[in-house]
């Protein structure tokens, strides 16, 4: 199909992507379990506060309910490129190509979402170690699925 020399490259990225993205997974996960844990619980005959809602979380600040919401999307679907990838670096032909390419582009697209998000939490300023190394990850994740959507169509750009 195309130039080998960009195989151990995209392999090495795969590798990398999946280690940090099942990282934010079970950061994401953490903070959703304990949000649900320690919520506003409403007792037989109690009204919701006026000011309730359902992404607010105990630890962070007004921006760690969407950053971990879209967080754990950008990890499930990243996740789901992986496993394409995967595929497409043991065939690494220029059928398996579109399908690793145009997942690998949705999960850098809610990965970009979610470092969005991550920048605002950061902004904001009060949130815990784990949101801070999930932010971390998030941001550096943005620019490896990039390289990584990069190496598999710079590949395919050298056709022999």
């Amino acid at each position: 199909m195309a130039n080998e020399q960009m195989k151990p490259v995209a392999t090495l990225l795969l590798g990398l992507n999946f280690c940090m993205y099942v990282i934010v997974l079970g950061i994401g996960g953490w903070a959703m379990n304990k949000a649900i844990d320690h919520g506003f619980e409403i007792g037989p005959g109690l009204q919701l506060p006026a000011h309730f809602s359902p992404i607010q979380f105990p630890m962070g600040n007004a921006a760690t309910g969407f950053f971990v919401t879209f967080a754990l999307l950008a990890g499930v679907v990243g996740v789901g490129s992986i496993i394409s990838g995967v595929n497409h670096i043991r065939s690494w032909t220029s059928e398996s190509l579109p399908s690793a390419a145009s997942v690998a582009a949705i999960a850098w697209a809610l990965t970009l979402l979610a470092m969005g998000f991550a920048c605002k939490e950061i902004e904001l300023n009060v949130r815990n170690a784990r949101l801070k190394t999930m932010e971390a990850f998030l941001i550096i994740l943005s620019a490896t699925q990039l390289f990584y959507i990069a190496a598999i169509h710079g590949a395919a750009a050298y056709r022999r």
